[in-house]
């Protein structure tokens, strides 16, 4: 198992310190604050690990209050808010330094029959008529930064729409859509809430990545900063993350420096297995 996995699949194991109250911890990268697809994923796990196994998560609803310091762990309390005949609802709080850092609403089902339909899959080329993103990276920065750059991902992702750095400049390739393959690089035990929580961290990887696409812009770019603000995620069939996976992103608004994206998840075979929803800060400077 590569190290980029290997680090991801332990942070997402966290440490129970008493009942309804785990820790995890950052990855040791030293960043400026905790990717916040880590934090929910993270939230996700602690919440999980309170419910039975047989009620799977269906949705959830998180807020990102301040920037998460990966350099102190991350404490997580769960309120177990309800336990009915068919649903479970959990409340987690994520606390550094005697503050809310984050709250998840996450609501689980017992699996139950019912009348079915989904969107199509959108037409996309297969993954691996792409280049993986790390290629992508080289020829924009260089073989050194996109070493490190896919060094640390521990998701193989392939766009097949362009990325935010090769719109930069290029009206021309402004778009507010967006579509990648994704799937972590090696091969996962069979356990649902594990799929689960690593899509929860995927989700947050791109998504806010098409509000900057349609605008030719680009985290890093000397203008433009930003951060999640809200994110939520409804869970529509089983899925494995080690599997393909198509995430289809749009861009309906922005403004008052927010920008909004939603995006769909499906397998390879066109199941809509995951519906995704985010507003995050978006700030753009003159300079």
């Amino acid at each position: 198992m590569n190290d980029a996995l290997k680090n991801l699949l332990d942070i997402l194991d966290l440490e129970q310190i008493e009942d309804d109250i785990f820790r995890g911890r950052s990855p040791e990268d030293r960043q400026q604050r905790v990717f916040g697809g880590q934090v929910a994923g993270q939230a996700l796990v602690a919440a999980g690990r309170t419910v039975p196994v047989a009620r799977q998560v269906h949705s959830l609803h998180a807020y990102f209050i301040r920037p998460g310091d990966p350099l102190v762990p991350i404490v997580y309390t769960v309120d177990r808010v309800r336990d009915g005949r068919s649903f479970t609802t959990r409340r987690v709080v994520a606390v550094q330094h005697g503050k809310a850092i984050f709250t998840l609403s996450a609501s689980f089902q017992v699996a139950e029959p019912g009348p079915e339909h989904m969107s199509p899959m959108p037409e996309a080329p297969a993954p691996e008529t792409l280049p993986p993103g790390r290629d992508r990276l080289a020829k924009i920065f260089g073989e050194k930064i996109a070493d490190e750059y896919a060094g640390r991902r521990p998701f193989d992702l392939r766009h097949a729409t362009p990325l935010t750095w090769e719109a930069v400049g290029k009206p021309e390739l402004a778009t507010p859509t967006s579509l990648v393959w994704l799937k972590v690089t090696e091969k996962l035990p069979d356990d649902p809430l594990l799929h689960v929580c690593l899509m929860t961290y995927a989700s947050d990887m791109t998504l806010l990545d098409t509000v900057l696409l349609n605008h030719g812009l680009a985290w890093g770019d000397g203008r433009t900063i930003g951060a999640s603000l809200d994110h939520a995620m409804w869970f529509h069939r089983p899925f494995r993350a080690d599997d393909w996976l198509l995430y289809a992103q749009e861009t309906p608004n922005a403004g008052g420096a927010r920008g909004f994206a939603r995006g769909q998840v499906f397998t390879r075979e066109g199941d809509l297995v995951v519906s995704v929803v985010q507003e995050g800060l978006v700030r753009v400077s003159d300079a």
